[in-house]
This record gives structure tokens, sequence and C-alpha cells, in this order.
């Protein structure tokens, strides 16, 4: 366990997928990817939790054979807590046409379902082709809407995780794991 400190309680953060895991199921991802056999693909991260897995991610489908172009969309609904809010709203929209092109969306974590599945159809309705997504967690006890991922890392359990991108009010994104916070009195 790695110790961590804030103002109001002691933090330990158990690890749940370390380095070495994260690394090996994001190659076997991209190869999973290469076999959709996608046209004209635009990768489209997810910001903020997604910003690590998605490059990652992005240079592994490089080593599988795969030239994507890249977008950005940034997407809110939990805002600063721990909860989502159930509101998702587009913070940055991307820049790229998607009519005619296969997409897909990179994502850190899939719980409720409501993100990936507004951006997904706001996709469809701009006329991509086929939308496709990749989440590096699943969480499929949390869904508040009807979504499955296409390619998923690793299924969690129902626990607030951080670290490799995700976050707690702007917390520990730069651990090189996911873990999950245990808050000690």
């Amino acid at each position: 366990m790695a110790e961590t400190d804030t103002s109001e309680t002691a933090q330990q953060i158990r690890v749940l997928f370390d380095e070495s895991a994260i690394a090996a199921r994001i190659e076997t991802l991209a190869q999973e990817i290469m076999r959709a056999e996608a046209r004209d693909l635009l990768v489209i991260a997810i910001l903020r939790g997604s910003f690590i897995f998605a490059a990652d991610l992005l240079r592994a489908l490089h080593r599988a054979g795969l030239s994507p172009s890249v977008e950005f969309m940034q997407l809110a609904s939990y805002h600063s807590g721990m909860s989502s809010s159930g509101q998702v709203t587009v913070v940055k929209d991307i820049d790229n046409n998607v009519e005619g092109r296969d997409v897909l969306l990179i994502d850190d974590i899939l719980e409720s379902g409501r993100t990936l599945a507004f951006a997904k159809d706001l996709l469809v309705a701009r006329g991509a082709r086929r939308v496709m997504t990749a989440v590096l967690i699943e969480k499929p006890k949390q869904r508040a809407v009807q979504f499955e991922a296409d390619f998923v890392g690793f299924e969690s359990p129902n626990h607030f995780l951080v670290g490799y991108g995700m976050d707690v009010a702007h917390k520990f994104r730069e651990l090189p794991y996911v873990g999950m916070i245990e808050t000690q009195a």
C-alpha cells in the first residue's frame, strides 16, 4: 500500500492494477482493436481522466500497425466530487468532422455509462460510421444507463479508484497504477 496525506485525513491507497499488469493489458487491447478493422479511424480521448491511458493505448495501436487521427473531448459529470452529478456536459468539443468515419472513444472508467452513452450518441448523430469504445476500467454493477464498452482493460469492484489518470478532487492522477483509497481516521 502507498501512503498519502491530505489536509483532513491520512489516506492509504491499495494497488489494484500495477504498472506491469496495465502495460500488458494495453498491448492486448491494441491487438483487439486492430482486429476490429476500423476504417479512417479517429481516436477521441475523453478528458481528463483518460489522458494517460489514451497516450499508452495510442502508442500500442501504433505498434499494432494502426495510424489513427487523434482528438480530445472534455465532458464533465463528476466536477470535483466523488460521485457523478448525473448530468453530462461538453466542456471541450472536437474539431474534426466524424461523418463516415470509424471512431474509437477512449475513457478511463465505465461506471454509470452516462458519459460514454452521451458521447457515442453525439458522434452517431454527427454521422460517424461506427463508434467503438475502449475503457481501462469497467464497474459493471454501477450502470445508470444500458451501455457496454467494446474493449475493456479490467473489471473492478465497486470502489472509488485513483491513479493512472483518475483522480479525486484533482489529486492522484500521476500515480503509475490504479488504486483504491482507504481512509484512516
